[in-house]
């Protein structure tokens, strides 16, 4: 029985959560519905653009984000990592955000998702677009995707991103449809000696020939691509435009990603393309460029924004990308200086980020000398993975756009993607015609021959790549930053001569020693992050474990012992000294590639590891060798061109330098006065952020986290030397053992 009180109390409670209702009811219809603004707003430096129209249509209001039950229960069972939103603005709401983040073996299990929560405790929903796994099925790389309710002028929102034991939910694709209806166009043009081409997003977007990217309540990214035509329909043989379309949901606001390429693999008489470049967004021109020389097998990327740009900085939270082991443990107690970043700001800029420039890295990659874009990260990425900094990221991720500029790029006309290997076992670059006969199709595999003008002096070299896009699509899940770790990945492999590589193995090792470690470098990140769904996931990891078999058959489990130094000794290491001797500072690129493989998870990697880091730890604490000569520039490793190799390190240093100095007593005064050094200042040029002993520190981290006895002690010599670099200033190089 109720009595008369507490039934008054009911309805009144009842009254009260009906109110609450129809208010939830009206902030969820109202919410949503964005603002429609003017203005295509550039995401990289570009010239001052004309203002957009504001858009007239606007779509019905809808919930920017999906709003979880009153009475859901708590699933979230502990912090994983957090990213930090920094608005560089004025006050902003309903600000959408994408992000690419990865994630430690198990810390997302295959069966759990993860939820997020604003500093104030709210719950923050998410849309995540699951990318790649590890082995046991936990997520190694996601976009996370979200709309926060508003960041105020200066105001740096943290987002904490927790263990959530409630699956991830199947994401549900949406179509282009509102945002057609709310009148996005946008369009890029080449006119070339006085005839058009374009290609219209907007009306590819309305043919329904499309591909999500991201799919979910919160956004939805197409892509869409067409050769670029005449208004009577002509196609342009070479030019076609990509875009990529990022949608949120319920907003009047998407991001245009422009992509012109020139790269077809065997399209006849490929060539140098010179057009006056045009993009519109909503019918304004947003981007020109008069006279544009578009290189043949390159591309150029800009971004661009349909409504508001979301004036967000988005810092990642370094220790756990390292943690993760997805990146390489960079030494996190270097303190950087503004001046630092002053520097790579004023570098950024100007012609060097224009369509086919250069960005921070050096146009002509053979060219020889230390610089910061050799590394198992190129300094700038190295300098943004350490500090979060907005113009390191700028410059890094600028950088990786403009990889697009070397010509090296070739897209299978028929997969519409980066050509592959399988595909065409004996195409090459560096072979010639007859070389390239595939006997199974009968058929010459060799590229078309150039139709006009094919010079570039953006010159690729395997020798000196830089890891342009790997960092980058680390953060961004950026589709054009994958395609272009995967175009350099799989350029490097199908360069040389097909007989060399042993055709569709893809083997490297007939290649010298730095450009081997940069390649192996390159495939294992790649083969690690490229996404499970992609078709060339699996070849990319098959060509990493073929070419890992072959160093562990030729050197890790060779039972022959004509090699116990624990060095690359091949005819292309041994090019020093009248073919005696070789350079450990290349070896010592490779060292730290096998390394990286190592702690990406790759177990065939590990064995080599061991096996090479016996060499950087001798030259460090054999007691025959001196420290001080660690990382000299050539090692002689042999007596004569034809002799066998030296089986102690002791002979080796004894063969390397002078007996005036080896005579002397390791790291006495005498040996500095001699090498006319501090004392216990290392030769090499000690103080050089790229220096001889900075190229071995990788290796000699990497030594030490392998397990490899003396691996302790010989750090422990190396970090008490008396002359180091600031790395504050390039931290290419900057890698500490885990």
């Amino acid at each position: 029985m109720i009595t008369p009180i507490f039934s008054t109390v009911l309805k009144r409670v009842s009254r009260l959560r009906l109110m609450c209702l129809m208010i939830s009811a009206l902030l969820v219809a109202c919410g949503g519905a964005g603002t429609a603004v003017s203005g295509a707003t550039p995401q990289n430096p570009t010239p001052p653009i004309v203002a957009i129209p504001p858009v007239v249509s606007t779509p019905p209001a809808t919930p920017t984000t999906p709003v979880p039950p009153v009475n859901a229960p708590d699933t979230t069972v502990g912090l994983i990592t957090s990213v930090k939103m920094q608005n560089t603005g004025a006050d902003q709401s309903n600000v959408p955000f994408s992000f690419g983040h990865v994630f430690a073996k198990g810390d997302v299990p295959a069966s759990s998702s993860i939820s997020a929560k604003l500093s104030d405790g709210s719950v923050l929903p998410l849309q995540l677009d699951v990318k790649a796994s590890h082995d046991d099925g936990s997520w190694r790389h996601a976009v996370v995707s979200g709309v926060l309710p508003k960041l105020m002028a200066n105001q740096t929102e943290t987002i904490s991103l927790l263990k959530n034991t409630a699956p991830n939910t199947t994401p549900v694709s949406g179509t282009p449809s509102a945002l057609l209806a709310a009148g996005f166009t946008a369009s890029a043009t080449a006119v070339i000696g006085g005839v058009t081409y374009s290609a219209s997003a907007d009306d590819l977007l309305k043919s329904g020939q499309y591909t999500n990217w991201l799919a979910g309540s919160v956004v939805n990214e197409w892509l869409v691509s067409a050769p670029l035509k005449t208004a009577q329909g002509a196609t342009h043989p070479h030019l076609t435009a990509r875009f990529a379309i990022r949608s949120y949901t319920g907003q009047n606001k998407a991001r245009v990603d422009v992509t012109i390429e020139n790269n077809w693999a065997y399209e006849p008489a490929p060539q140098n393309i010179t057009y006056d470049a045009q993009i519109k967004v909503a019918g304004q021109s947003v981007y020109t460029k008069s006279a544009l020389a578009h290189y043949h097998h390159a591309r150029w990327r800009k971004l661009f924004w349909w409504g508001a740009e979301p004036q967000v900085h988005i810092r990642h939270n370094t220790a756990y990308l390292i943690a993760s082991k997805a990146v390489p443990n960079y030494d996190q107690s270097i303190v950087f200086s503004t001046p630092s970043f002053a520097t790579i700001k004023t570098q950024f800029t100007g012609a060097a980020v224009e369509p086919m420039g250069n960005g921070m890295a050096l146009p002509s990659m053979p060219s020889p000398g230390g610089r910061p874009d050799i590394g198992l990260m190129p300094g700038w990425a190295a300098s943004y993975l350490l500090s979060m900094d907005k113009d390191a990221k700028q410059a890094t991720l600028g950088t990786a756009d403009l990889a697009g500029s070397w010509s090296m790029h070739y897209r299978d006309k028929n997969t519409d993607r980066p050509i592959s290997l399988l595909d065409y076992p004996y195409m090459t670059i560096l072979g010639n015609s007859g070389d390239t006969f595939n006997p199974a199709t009968k058929k010459l595999e060799a590229f078309p021959a150039c139709g006009g003008v094919c010079t570039n002096p953006n010159v690729a070299d395997s020798n000196h790549e830089p890891d342009f896009s790997y960092l980058p699509y680390l953060v961004t899940g950026d589709y054009y930053h994958l395609e272009e770790l995967q175009f350099w990945t799989i350029w490097n492999l199908f360069q040389s001569n097909p007989g060399y590589r042993d055709n569709i193995k893809g083997l490297f090792n007939r290649t010298p020693v730095r450009g081997q470690a940069w390649i192996l470098r390159s495939l294992a990140e790649t083969a690690f992050i490229t996404p499970d769904k992609d078709a060339l996931k699996s070849q990319f990891a098959t060509f990493l474990a073929t070419n890992l078999d072959w160093y562990n058959t030729s050197y890790t489990n060779n039972p022959k012992p004509d090699n116990t130094l624990g060095a690359i000794f091949d005819l292309y290491s041994t090019e020093y000294n009248d073919k005696r001797g070789i350079a450990p500072w290349m070896d010592d690129f490779f060292t730290s590639a096998a390394g990286r493989a190592a702690e990406l998870g790759y177990s065939q990697a590990l064995p080599l590891l061991k096996w090479k880091a016996k060499f950087p730890i001798s030259r460090m604490n054999d007691p025959s060798y001196c420290w001080i000569l660690g990382a000299i520039y050539s090692m002689n490793v042999r007596d004569t061109a034809t002799s066998s190799y030296y089986t102690t390190i002791g002979q080796a240093y004894l063969a390397s330098s002078p007996a005036t100095l080896t005579s002397l007593a390791c790291n006495s005064p005498a040996m500095a006065a001699n090498l006319g050094l501090k004392v216990g200042e290392m030769t090499g040029y000690a103080y050089g952020t790229e220096g001889f002993p900075s190229n071995m520190q990788p290796a000699l981290a990497y030594s030490v986290d392998s397990g490899v006895a003396g691996g302790a002690d010989a750090w422990k010599i190396f970090m008490n030397r008396s002359v180091k670099p600031d790395y504050s200033t390039n931290p290419e190089f900057a890698v500490i053992p885990r």
